[in-house]
């Protein structure tokens, strides 16, 4: 099998990348190890940047999140039974975000790639990227039984964090930043209309809680809890009562309450690989980094990976210079670590370590009234959550 572009991994990385290559008139094929099922129910990432929304508009991919995706204007802090709502249009220029699930994304992608684009090959599981210092690279991959060669231009690894394309770039030439958080989130989804028409931030002395949905009658809700918790060992009902702690507010705000569908743990963990680029093999999204989710970055830094990767490709076919794929790694590194740097503030704005002192408390609480009284701070908040630029 021979393409130009070899993608590994069918997320919303790898399913933008190829519609965006599409368009451009560049072919690709991607290869997805899992089926289609799964890849359409896994339960990720829910808010999108303005420069995302853009960019899956542009491509022709934003049909139904504009019809059922739900736009925010806003976020709103809790801390010391207070409420401070930050304003992004007014804060930005305009911008907002998105509510619409990483699983809706690929649901349009793999609809357009199905019908419009190249080969799309779910249970094909990349075994290994060989020859990324050669003009031929490839990937050794198992499909319906038997293993086959994908020979390419260029492979683009947006496989995650535990796939093989990053494993294919030398140790000597790599280098890692990671840092690890002593708490993890326990997340649930609940059959019951969001309590507040915007993402609620919370800051507690018991711990973070993040108020969010999935839809106006599906809520997302999440707690802070300790490195390693078995999402089992919380009975509903006691999820409930620990939310509506640390969601109170001074002027008798509610929780309301619903049954709930699904929990799970996600840890928490910044994790940088540099370079992302190595000869003709690209990193994308969670093979190059992972942030915390409390920035909400994960799925929006990958997308700017993937039109960095796709600018710098159509630049080069049309003007026969190579210059920006040569620093694609570069130029989303720029991007990436501000995102880490977003993220990490996030984190540790509103998460209360285990071993957090009175001191640590307080510093806590004077950042959080810091953004609540000045339009400078509150400003860099907003900017960062609703975007980097993508250029």
């Amino acid at each position: 099998m021979r393409t130009t572009v070899g993608i590994i991994g069918a997320g919303p990385a790898g399913l933008l990348l190829a519609r965006l290559l599409h368009n451009a008139g560049i072919d690709s094929v991607v290869l997805e190890s899992r089926d289609r099922a799964y890849v359409e129910q896994r339960q990720r990432a829910g808010i999108l940047e303005q420069g995302t929304v853009d960019v899956l508009r542009a491509a022709g991919a934003g049909g139904r999140m504009d019809r059922e995706g739900l736009r925010h204007d806003g976020i709103e802090l809790r801390f010391a039974r207070e409420r401070h709502r930050v304003d992004f249009p007014a804060l930005t220029g305009g911008r907002s975000v998105m509510v619409y699930a990483q699983t809706e994304v690929c649901k349009d992608l793999i609809a357009l790639q199905i019908e419009e684009g190249g080969p799309l090959l779910f249970e094909a599981e990349a075994l290994a990227v060989e020859g990324v210092e050669s003009e031929r690279p490839r990937v050794r991959f198992r499909h319906e039984g038997r293993e086959d060669v994908l020979e390419c231009d260029y492979v683009v690894g947006c496989d995650g964090f535990w796939g093989v394309a990053r494993r294919a770039i030398p140790a000597e030439h790599s280098r890692v930043f990671e840092r690890t958080y002593p708490f993890g989130w326990l997340g649930i989804l609940a059959d019951v209309p969001p309590s507040h028409d915007e993402l609620v931030y919370a800051r507690h002395d018991r711990g973070f809680a993040l108020l969010s949905m999935r839809s106006p009658a599906v809520s997302r809700l999440y707690l802070q809890v300790p490195e390693g918790t078995d999402a089992g060992s919380w009975a509903d009902e006691e999820i409930w009562d620990e939310l509506e702690r640390r969601f109170e507010t001074a002027d008798g705000w509610s929780l309301e309450r619903g049954a709930i569908t699904s929990k799970s743990v996600t840890p928490m963990r910044s994790h940088v690989h540099e370079p992302m680029r190595h000869g003709r093999l690209f990193l994308a999204g969670d093979a190059a980094h992972i942030v915390p989710p409390t920035g909400a970055k994960g799925l929006n830094l990958a997308v700017g990976d993937v039109v960095t990767f796709a600018r710098a490709l159509v630049h080069l076919e049309e003007t026969g210079s190579a210059e920006r794929l040569d620093a694609y790694s570069e130029t989303c590194l720029r991007r990436v670590w501000q995102a880490e740097r977003f993220s990490y503030d996030m984190t540790t704005l509103l998460h209360r370590a285990p071993d957090a002192t009175p001191f640590e408390d307080r510093v806590q609480l004077a950042r959080l009234r810091r953004i609540a009284t000045s339009r400078a701070a509150e400003t860099d908040l907003a900017e960062g959550y609703t975007g980097f630029p993508l250029d």
